[in-house]
């Protein structure tokens, strides 16, 4: 299994890095979660031919996390996709993908381009296969299983959040955590597997000055927690992730993170502090994930 970042940011405008979005391939087929701003573009950026993804499975329905969806697809439909991908995402996601296409915000420019003969061919893309996930067995086919269990990140009355394991039938096994809070679901879903990817949104002092703030500081995971989570989980490797934008040196940006943490604090050095509070708890293979980078299970 090849596992790509496509985005590892969090939900800011941030140049250096695109919203989340993780490409895993299995002997050629293309399977990808969450969707986020720039995923697309970032797949043809890796030499990956977007009109391949088999599916798409989305942890939630945040922006950071959804936001490419239409573009995907509608610039897969004009560049000859024939199948369309299979959607698998929370309580809402059939709802979100018909007003994101056919149905919605795109109609008049799907409706001016499928005049076209070359358009019409393959318009049955515009409309996929909607799976609303349940905790358990989510998605299956001949090379993988994707399992689910909730997590805790937005109030499940308003939408419930997933993390996703994909298992393949040549025994490999990934865990994407979407946003969470420490979750003991996640740890369970993820026991023994072979990568453990997990957001690890801020460091603890971006953490502190935002309690301190009065700014949400619940629904996600520290450097600390995640390094106890990779360890209990017994993950052969672990990938952090989701970074939210405290290791920038754009100015504009850093303008932008001052009601999250001190200006003065921002800056790549945060990046130790992270590490440093992942290595406290777990010692085995850690990724701090970029942009385009590749990771061999």
């Amino acid at each position: 299994m090849r596992v790509l970042m496509l985005g590892t940011g969090a939900a800011l405008i941030d140049p250096d890095r695109n919203h989340s979005s993780i490409l895993l391939t299995v002997r050629g087929e293309n399977y990808l979660f969450d969707c986020g701003h720039n995923a697309t573009r970032q797949m043809v950026a890796n030499g990956v031919d977007p009109t391949t993804v088999k599916a798409i499975f989305l942890s939630h329905l945040h922006f950071d996390h959804i936001a490419d969806f239409s573009y995907h697809m509608i610039s897969t439909w004009m560049a000859g996709r024939q199948a369309p991908p299979t959607v698998v995402g929370p309580r809402d996601t059939q709802e979100f993908v018909d007003h994101s296409l056919i149905d919605g915000a795109y109609a008049k420019d799907i409706e001016a381009r499928v005049q076209y003969r070359q358009r019409q061919d393959n318009y049955d893309v515009l409309r996929p296969p909607v799976i609303e996930a349940e905790p358990g067995l989510v998605y299956e086919d001949d090379l993988v299983r994707v399992t689910a269990c909730h997590v805790e990140h937005i109030p499940e009355e308003i939408s419930p959040c997933f993390g996703l394991r994909m298992d393949t039938a040549d025994g490999e096994s990934v865990v994407f955590s979407g946003d969470t809070a420490p979750c003991d679901r996640l740890v369970d879903l993820a026991q023994d597997c072979d990568l453990l990817i997990h957001e690890c949104t801020f460091p603890q002092t971006a953490i502190d000055f935002r309690s301190k703030a009065g700014i949400g500081t619940w629904a996600h995971t520290s450097p600390l927690e995640f390094g106890r989570i990779a360890a209990e989980s017994g993950t052969k490797a672990a990938v952090a992730t989701h970074f939210g934008h405290f290791d920038t040196c754009n100015p504009v940006l850093r303008k932008l993170m001052a009601k999250h943490m001190p200006v003065e604090m921002v800056g790549p050095e945060m990046m130790e502090e992270v590490l440093g509070d992942i290595r406290r708890n777990y010692r085995k293979t850690l990724y701090l994930a970029k942009d385009g980078m590749r990771i061999d299970v």
